[in-house]
């Protein structure tokens, strides 16, 4: 049952992290959907992991350059989504308010995606191969 209440614990902050988006959408006084843009760095965000876990060696060895790499790549993807509002803001095209908020729902989102790595990510009996 602990993977049940992770699940909707991490489904909850999601739903908060998407809501402080749309927010910074959807406020009359923003009234720009130029934030929105970060969705897609939180789709790219897991993409490195998934391939270094998948063609790096099984070992339990502390480190792996596949991994180190996987990491270099994930740790691009989520600083450029933090800095894609700061520079939005900068030059005028969304208010410091929706930067404000879209920062904070990057904090979430990004929380909420490494606590779903840390919770599920664990090597269990499940095999993707019997499929």
């Amino acid at each position: 049952m602990s993977s049940f209440s992770a699940l909707v614990g991490l489904s909850f902050s999601g739903a908060i992290g998407l809501t402080f988006l749309m927010l910074a959408c959807g406020l009359e006084q923003f009234g720009v959907y130029w934030p929105l843009f970060v969705l897609m760095f939180y789709v790219v965000s897991p993409i490195p992991h998934f391939i270094a876990k998948r063609i790096g060696d099984d070992s339990d060895a502390a480190s792996s350059a596949c991994r180190e790499l996987a990491y270099f790549f994930t740790t691009g993807i989520v600083v450029s989504a933090f800095g894609m509002p700061i520079i939005l803001a900068r030059v005028n095209v969304i208010a410091w308010g929706a930067c404000g908020l879209v920062l904070a729902g990057n904090a979430v989102i990004f929380l909420t995606i490494l606590g779903f790595f840390l919770v599920f990510g664990r090597s269990d009996d499940f095999n993707w191969e019997q499929w």
